[in-house]
Parts: C-alpha cells; sequence; structure tokens
C-alpha cells in the first residue's frame, strides 16, 4: 500500500525545478527519456518509486528501479539517465539532501552500541540497496507533510532524522556513516574531491593534493579510487569536461576559450577529449546544447 501512496504524492507535488516545500526535499518526475546527460551527483539520497535510472561514474555503472535507494555520499561527476519511462508513467523519485552535520549529530545522540560500528574499508561514493519497509515507511510520512503545512515545521526535521537513522542502521550505513565522521577515510577523500573541484582548471600533484587530504600518498591513491572510481586526474578531467560542456551552451562561439578556461591551453587537445567523452566534437555539441537543454538527468533522485 505504501508504494502505491509513495507514486501518488510524487506526481501529485512534483515540480519543474523538483524542488518542494521542505528544506532539502526533492522530487524528480520525467515523463520522457533523454540521452544520457552529465552532472555532479550531489550528496543524496534517492528513492525511485517508478521507472528507473542508470548512473555511470568512471567505469563503474549503477543501474537502481523501484523498490531501490542510491546513496551518493561524495559529490562526483556522473552521467545518468531515467529509462523503463512509458506514456503516461513517467519516472518518479525522492530525494533527500545529506548534510554531514547532520549525520554527526545523530551518531553522538545514538546510545553505547546502538549505532553500527563504521567498518575499516574505505566504501565506494555511490551505493545501491533494496529500500527497506521502515525506510520507505519513513519517506511516505515525510512526503504527506507536504499536505499537511501546520504540521510541516514541527514533524519534517523528526522524520529527516529518522530517515538518515534508518539509513545509519541499513545496509549502506557504513558510507553514511564515515559521511558523517570528520576524520574518516571518505571525508579525507571528500576533502580532497573538493578541493579539486574548486581548483579543477589548475594543475596540481598528487602528493600536495593528498598532503591536503591528511593521507600519505598511497594511502591516498588507494582510498580515492575506492570512493570515486577514477583516479585524482582522471577525476579532474571529468570536472574539466563537464564544466567546458556547461560553458559551451551559452558561449557555443568560443570553442578554444572555453578549453582554456577549463585549464586546456592545447585545443587539439581540448577537442580531442572532449569528443572521447561525449561522442562529439565541442563544436558539434554546442550547436544543439542551448535548443535540448533541460533539467540534467543525472542529477539525482
Amino acid at each position: 500500500m505504501n508504494s502505491d501512496e509513495f507514486r501518488t504524492l510524487l506526481d501529485r507535488h512534483a515540480r519543474p525545478d523538483w524542488t518542494t516545500a521542505i528544506d532539502g526535499v526533492l522530487i524528480s518526475k520525467v515523463d520522457r527519456p533523454d540521452p544520457p546527460a552529465p552532472s555532479m551527483s550531489g550528496t543524496v539520497l534517492a528513492v525511485i518509486a517508478q521507472g528507473a535510472k542508470r548512473l555511470a561514474l568512471g567505469d563503474k555503472v549503477y543501474e537502481y528501479g523501484a523498490g531501490q535507494y542510491l546513496v551518493a555520499s561524495v559529490d562526483l561527476p556522473v552521467t545518468g539517465e531515467f529509462t523503463r519511462i512509458e506514456p503516461g508513467r513517467p519516472a518518479l523519485g525522492f530525494g533527500l539532501t545529506l548534510e554531514p552535520s547532520a549525520i554527526a549529530e545523530l551518531l553522538l545522540d545514538a546510545g553505547p552500541g546502538d549505532a553500527p560500528r563504521t567498518g575499516g574499508g574505505t566504501p565506494p561514493g555511490i551505493t545501491v540497496s533494496d529500500t527497506p519497509p521502515a525506510l520507505l515507511d519513513a519517506v511516505v510520512r515525510m512526503l504527506r507533510l507536504l499536505d499537511e503545512p501546520r504540521d510541516r515545521a514541527v514533524l519534517a526535521p523528526l522524520i529527516k532524522r529518522e530517515i538518515l537513522w534508518r539509513l545509519i542502521t541499513g545496509d549502506q550505513g557504513a558510507a553514511v556513516r564515515q559521511f558523517g565522521l570528520a576524520d574518516s577515510s571518505l571525508s579525507h577523500v571528500s576533502r580532497a574531491v573538493r578541493w579539486i573541484r574548486e581548483h579543477y582548471a589548475q594543475p596540481f600533484r598528487v602528493e600536495d593534493v593528498a598532503r591536503l587530504s591528511g593521507m600519505s600518498v598511497s594511502a591516498f591513491y588507494r582510498n580515492f579510487q575506492a570512493v570515486t572510481a577514477m583516479s585524482p586526474i582522471q577525476f579532474q578531467k571529468q570536472i574539466r569536461l563537464q564544466e567546458a560542456r556547461l560553458l559551451l551552451a551559452t558561449r557555443p562561439g568560443d570553442i578554444t576559450g572555453v578549453g582554456r578556461h577549463v585549464g586546456y591551453d592545447n585545443p587539439s587537445q581540448f577537442s580531442r577529449e572532449y569528443r572521447r567523452q561525449f561522442g562529439s566534437p565541442p563544436s558539434q555539441d554546442a550547436a544543439r546544447l542551448r535548443p535540448t537543454a533541460r533539467t540534467p538527468a543525472a542529477v539525482l533522485p
């Protein structure tokens, strides 16, 4: 019964910009399939009610559909598309923005032994599992508050804590717990990811970024690959090319300038790597970007 109500609530409250009246709660409704689109994942919980989603991160592909949820514990460059969309049956999804401070607060409030221990390994930045009934029930109760404005301010924060607790104690609890711990290996990698995103146009030495993240070079390489499915240099290239594609939508006649802006001094290298990533050279891709611009399918949920 919860599944039917889940779909009904999502369909009724979906907005074009995916926002809702509850801060941090997102609803996606996509009524036609589009080609795979690049974007950043954000740090989110995404629960699918109808249709399905395919995300590519480096060489890894994640697919999840109705009855499953995805946790992105690091903001990563992904390429995504909605699938299993039929006439009259749009893809529907729920999203909740994840914040380290909220996870950390719950871990502090938990009694000794209540929160499962964080494992020693570094979890991947994106994980997929089946949605347990208790998590779905909490998500549906959160969505009901969209019809209950009087109760929303008081109950939404409580239900959000319940959803986070279900994640902490669920199949993907290791990733969620590390996301909330400032000294975890996942948090160290997140620090490096954030630095590379903010300085993507600049060359860097991996040794310097490893030191900034508080790891030895060997540990940094190992953990960065585990979380992002890419090397630091590959990650930088993904960010550069995604930023270039966004710029080309507004500056289609300035291919060389866009390449320089994102860190490519060699126009031939920029064109070659862009084509390898997106399937066509920048000049051709720019010509079709503006007419077809929509909300990127890779954005979660």
